[in-house]
């Protein structure tokens, strides 16, 4: 594979390693015309949809002014909502001038490692949190005896899945990781359950990893119960 090839695929997996859609290649067509985009990144975070334009410059010498004017265009017209440029041979000052103040975003992928982890981890948190909100109140809206029926929590006196642990559990873990202060960690009995009383959560991404697993599971078995009500 060709080292500007390898370029792109790397920015693309970095994107995918924070839960992010990203694909390479990408034809994209704008209001005026069609563009060839270096890496697609996409996501959707409760209502709304995200999406990147990337350009990846391997090149020896630094980006001028000129690549970031032609990437402001290109998001323009698609109608993206950041550009991100990258280059790991820096840009001239004018390229960061032009791209000051506005949505376009000159990097590298070492630095963008470090810069954009912290706000991309807080939107995931924030969806999940949320998600979790509405997990809670589609899970009480249905009687006991059908929670019982549909495998959304355990008779009583019996030991099995339960939609009202998982859910304390979310609140609990996204509560704490709202503060950014890790290691920590949880008291709530569902964690104790799956890890024991010496787990420590050392990150967001281990935090979100687990919050995503449960409330996908928990989501799962509301829709199926919903989807069989209906048509019952």
């Amino acid at each position: 594979m060709k080292a500007w090839k390898k370029y792109q695929e790397d920015a693309a997996e970095y994107f995918r390693t924070l839960g992010l859609n990203a694909s390479t290649d990408v034809p994209v067509k704008g209001v005026r015309t069609s563009h060839d985009v270096d890496v697609l990144v996409t996501s959707h975070y409760v209502g709304f949809d995200v999406t990147w334009v990337v350009e990846c410059k391997y090149w020896k010498t630094p980006v001028n002014k000129l690549h970031v004017l032609a990437l402001r265009e290109i998001v323009s017209d698609v109608g993206a909502d950041r550009g991100i440029l990258l280059s790991e041979s820096g840009f001239q000052s004018g390229a960061i001038e032009a791209a000051n103040l506005t949505n376009i975003q000159v990097t590298s992928l070492s630095e963008i490692n470090q810069s954009a982890a912290p706000s991309i981890y807080a939107m995931r948190l924030r969806d999940l949190f949320d998600r979790t909100g509405i997990c809670k109140e589609r899970y009480w809206d249905i009687p006991k005896r059908e929670r019982i029926e549909y495998g959304l929590r355990a008779d009583v006196g019996e030991i099995d899945y339960s939609g009202a642990r998982a859910i304390d559990m979310c609140i609990d873990l996204l509560t704490k990781a709202f503060r950014g202060i890790y290691p920590f960690q949880s008291n709530d009995i569902e964690v104790f359950l799956k890890f024991g009383k010496d787990k420590y959560f050392e990150s967001p991404a281990e935090v979100v990893d687990l919050v995503h697993q449960k409330i996908s599971e928990l989501e799962a078995k509301l829709d199926t119960y919903e989807s069989t009500r209906k048509h019952a």
